[in-house]
């Protein structure tokens, strides 16, 4: 299936190669696998905020919200694999994710920062992947349910942009994005030979 239309994702400085389109679609199971495992570290990823800025109550409020709806999601992408018969197990990650931490600085309130944007970033991409997975997809049941997640993870990006211009100058938000979406298209512009969804 061809997709109706070509995406243009905020934040994101390039857009995933066809290639990227061609080995997740040839390798459905091990990307729903991998689904489940990012699932599970994006509401980890909310709770630990949450336990580094115990004092940040617009952070507290958005990202319960967000933790909430990762495990939701989690949930349903587990009964996906019930349904396929695909047993949970590990899978070796991706460089992504450590590389785009890599440039999170140390000291604060910088740090703060970074990790806002860099979990932006990742939702950013994962927003426009799943968009991707339901215009490509044979199995038309799972491409409904990659669209249907495509707006909690628009939703969940934005908040993360949103609690960045709450604690930091909007200016300082924009120039520090810029640095790190750069950093995030090169990341992904070699593809991993492992099928994972930020590969």
């Amino acid at each position: 299936m061809q997709p109706s239309k070509k995406r243009t994702i905020k934040y994101i400085k390039q857009p995933t190669s066809q290639i990227w389109i061609d080995q997740a679609i040839a390798n459905l199971d091990i990307i729903l696998l991998d689904h489940s495992h990012c699932e599970r570290k994006a509401a980890g990823v909310a709770l630990n905020l949450m336990f580094r800025y115990p004092s940040s109550a617009k952070l507290i409020k958005m990202l319960t919200a967000i933790a909430r709806e990762e495990l939701e999601h989690f949930e349903k992408v587990n009964q996906w694999l019930e349904r396929r018969n695909i047993p949970l197990a590990p899978l070796n990650a991706s460089p992504y994710g450590a590389a785009l931490n890599s440039q999170v600085r140390r000291n604060e309130p910088e740090r703060m920062l970074d990790l806002l944007l860099v979990y932006c970033l990742i939702e950013a991409r994962s927003h426009e992947r799943l968009g991707l997975l339901a215009d490509y997809c044979n199995d038309s049941e799972l491409a409904k349910f990659y669209s249907s997640l495509m707006a909690s993870e628009a939703r969940h990006y934005g908040v993360y942009w949103i609690l960045a211009t709450t604690y930091f100058k909007q200016k300082t938000v924009e120039k520090r994005l810029e640095e790190l979406a750069i950093f995030e298209s090169e990341i992904l512009s070699n593809l991993h030979p492992e099928p994972r969804i930020h590969s």
